[in-house]
């Protein structure tokens, strides 16, 4: 039976004065103490201390503190050894777990009233979490081949079932990442996401699909065409035998589950739902993924709608710890603005809603296609942000199949000669200079950045 522990006046006073005669000791444990932590009458002694630290780096004197805050403290700096130090540490950071968890509780009654739940949730998952830092980290020098080994177990990754693809991610996502692909509305967003899905559950794995806008049935279809290579109209005509294939296919694959949400949800929601399924059906989900993230809202805070920079700020790194949290694969997508319509390249700056996506993110790749190169059944994915690899700035093409959506690696002796020709002058342009074959020759105009985009986008028209 757990004993009810009780922090008197005297022994909080007891911990003040050992934080106020050991500088080491005091910033061991620092970053968990707050002044409103402590009775009222010892409030002013903590702030001071901590005030006092921070501006002259060194603590106050018996003296100053007892001017000050008008507080005198024991000396016993003489007294205490390294067991004394021991038990303050132990003491001291109950004391500040059991003071941060009630307070978070006496907070959530007026936000329950509220029915702010997801700020309840923030704020005693916060308090749970107070705590002094236990793990010190890797020695680099120490056994240089267990940590080399045991990094490159950490970052395998899981293959994409694109090899082109992992090769550029060096093996492909990992478990914990935000992952987020990024295309122009109708740009093959929710078809990369589908693919994806597909080909970790081919793998074995257990993915959940979270459609924010197609329904579950054109979902379905959608996958039925992947697997079979068959359009809607031929799945249709052949019920049965698309059945039959789904069903071969499907019996060495893990679970894929499909569920259309409403917009607005939060990482909250995807919580519930995943518990439930994996109570429910007694697996583990391995993968998720949500289509898609510009959808969603904050669970802990209320934002403007219309600041979509803070949105997303804080969309995106709860999703991110959702996949920490989790341990799952997690992938996702976003919108590029307007002023990715016509470009062939992209940056950070065409991702709507600013930089706060790719800041969180561990990688966005984006999806570039043109009429012509759908026609020939090409996607090109641009790495414009890789964490663990050296892929940013590089290009992938991939094959796709128009009938059946397949999106799939191009078979190693097949040139891409669209995607091919538009780098090709693209690079053209970018490179052309004024260098002239005489010096009496004058020198043509400078073109602007501007015309030579333009002049690209006329030629990919011509193409279309």
């Amino acid at each position: 039976m757990n004993e009810t522990k009780e922090y008197t006046v005297e022994l909080q006073q007891l911990f003040i004065e050992f934080l106020a005669q050991d500088k080491d000791l005091f910033l061991r444990v620092n970053n968990i103490v707050e002044a409103s932590y402590f009775d009222r009458t010892l409030r002013k002694t903590v702030v001071f201390l901590q005030e006092h630290v921070a501006s002259y780096g060194a603590l106050p004197t018996p003296e100053q503190i007892i001017a000050l805050t008008g507080i005198k403290l024991a000396g016993i700096s003489d007294t205490i050894d390294d067991r004394h130090k021991s038990w303050f540490i132990d003491e001291f950071e109950g004391f500040c777990k059991h003071k941060a968890l009630e307070a978070a509780i006496l907070q959530s009654a007026d936000l329950v009233e509220k029915g702010e739940f997801g700020e309840v949730e923030r704020i005693i998952k916060e308090a749970v979490q107070v705590g002094l830092a236990k793990h010190m980290g890797i020695n680099y020098w120490d056994d240089p081949k267990e940590r080399i080994n045991a990094a490159r177990h950490e970052r395998a990754g899981t293959s994409t079932g694109w090899k082109s693809v992992d090769y550029k991610l060096f093996g492909g996502f990992n478990p914990g990442e935000l992952n987020i692909f990024a295309a122009a509305s109708g740009g093959g967003k929710s078809l990369f996401l589908q693919n994806l899905a597909l080909n970790w559950s081919l793998m074995g794995k257990n993915v959940l699909y979270v459609s924010l806008e197609l329904s579950e049935q054109l979902s379905g279809l959608r996958l039925d065409g992947m697997l079979t290579g068959m359009n809607t109209k031929a799945i249709f005509n052949d019920v049965e035998g698309t059945a039959l294939k789904v069903g071969i296919q499907g019996k060495n694959a893990g679970k894929l589950q499909i569920i259309q949400v409403p917009n607005g949800i939060t990482t909250n929601d995807l919580t519930s739902y995943m518990r439930e399924f994996e109570v429910q059906n007694g697996v583990r989900i391995d993968a998720m993924l949500v289509d898609y993230l510009d959808l969603m809202t904050p669970a802990g805070r209320k934002i403007n709608a219309s600041d979509l920079f803070i949105k997303d700020k804080y969309v995106s790194e709860e999703l991110r710890n959702f996949a920490v949290e989790n341990n799952v694969l997690f992938a996702t997508a976003s919108q590029l603005n307007r002023s990715a319509v016509e470009e062939v390249e992209f940056d950070h700056s065409h991702i709507s809603g600013g930089l706060s996506k790719i800041q969180t993110a561990d990688n966005v790749i984006g999806i570039f296609t043109s009429q012509a190169m759908r026609e020939r059944g090409r996607y090109q994915i641009q790495f414009m942000k890789t964490r663990s690899s050296s892929g940013v700035g590089q290009k992938v093409d991939l094959a796709f199949d128009i009938e059946g959506l397949r999106i799939t690696d191009l078979p190693d002796d097949e040139q891409d000669t669209i995607t091919t020709q538009s780098s090709t002058i693209y690079d053209k342009l970018k490179k052309k200079n004024t260098i002239v074959d005489s010096p009496n020759e004058s020198a043509p105009e400078p073109t602007s950045t501007e015309d030579q985009a333009a002049r690209l986008r006329s030629i990919l028209r011509k193409q279309d």
